[in-house]
């Protein structure tokens, strides 16, 4: 067994731990009466705002799939990355990048930058459909309410009641929470942090480097990655057992009905994305990069 799969079956033994230390307090502290009449004062959700949209749109549902598809491989090659194997292949740009000389970087680091360009491209979109279109009211807390329903969110998650809520209306708290901080925060940060070991930074600038070290940004970078693969697992496990039928629907076919047509949608989604990370042989990202420089 690797050094990396160790650490992360290390990693993933104490998140499991963890959790089942947070769910057996969660059920000492729900059986307190006090517990339980803020839980009754605070549901886990807080009524929407009056003009806050209802429904989910088809182009959340595209730019969501998307999403799906280019974390899955930032992930698949930040790993790869962070294995430190011999890349079999490396690629330089045909032309300066952002005044910089071209640099050599391998294959799987040329995956990763340009998927992170899909992915931000992605972002912006979301970004500017959710502020048009009035939906950013479902992800920015408007009221500090937020918080203590987030809380009981979090006791119901823990003991095995799932909040009362319906997705298409509102989530709740603590998914808004949730949203907010990898929208807002998290992905901000990773896309800050990945600045500095791109190519696009320069490295004849020694006083800058001083100041924007590499060595903390790349362990800052690296932590982001692991939250986004815990915020996945988190989030798919909640999808599937809090009422599957309807998620996927809400998710995957922008309806609010209890049909098969968000879990086929699904099944599809399922079906690119393995194809998609089948697909991306070496041969083929070597294929793919020589259009836009010289791969060895």
């Amino acid at each position: 067994m690797s050094k990396s799969l160790r650490r992360a079956v290390v990693i993933a033994a104490v998140i499991v731990g963890a959790a089942l230390v947070l769910s057996a307090v969660a059920f000492v502290l729900r059986a307190q009466p006090a517990v339980q009449e803020f839980m009754v004062r605070y549901s886990g959700v807080v009524v929407p705002d009056l003009g806050a949209p209802v429904g989910i749109p088809v182009w959340l549902n595209v730019t969501h799939f998307l999403n799906i598809l280019f974390l899955l491989l930032i992930i698949r090659t930040g790993l790869s990355i962070r294995s430190k194997k011999r890349p079999p292949a490396f690629w330089t740009p045909g032309h300066r990048v952002l005044g910089q000389a071209p640099r050599r970087v391998g294959i799987n680091v040329w995956l990763h930058n340009t998927v992170d360009m899909l992915w931000i491209i992605n972002g912006v979109v979301y970004i500017v459909l959710l502020f048009a279109t009035g939906h950013w009211m479902r992800v920015v807390p408007t009221t500090w309410e937020v918080f203590p329903n987030a809380v009981s969110a979090a006791l119901q998650y823990l003991t095995f009641t799932w909040p009362v809520e319906n997705p298409w209306i509102a989530y709740n708290s603590l998914q808004i929470l949730a949203y907010f901080g990898v929208t807002f925060l998290l992905a901000p940060l990773a896309i800050v942090t990945g600045i500095r070991l791109s190519q696009a930074w320069p490295l004849d600038a020694p006083r800058l480097n001083r100041w924007v070290p590499e060595k903390p940004l790349r362990r800052i970078h690296n932590w982001v990655l692991f939250l986004f693969m815990a915020f996945i697992v988190v989030h798919v496990d909640l999808v599937l057992f809090t009422g599957a039928m309807h998620n996927l629907n809400v998710m995957f076919a922008a309806s609010n009905s209890m049909g098969w047509l968000g879990t086929i949608l699904f099944m599809v989604s399922l079906a690119v994305l393995a194809a998609v990370w089948f697909a991306l042989t070496p041969s083929v990202q070597k294929r793919l990069a020589a259009l836009s420089g010289k791969v060895q």
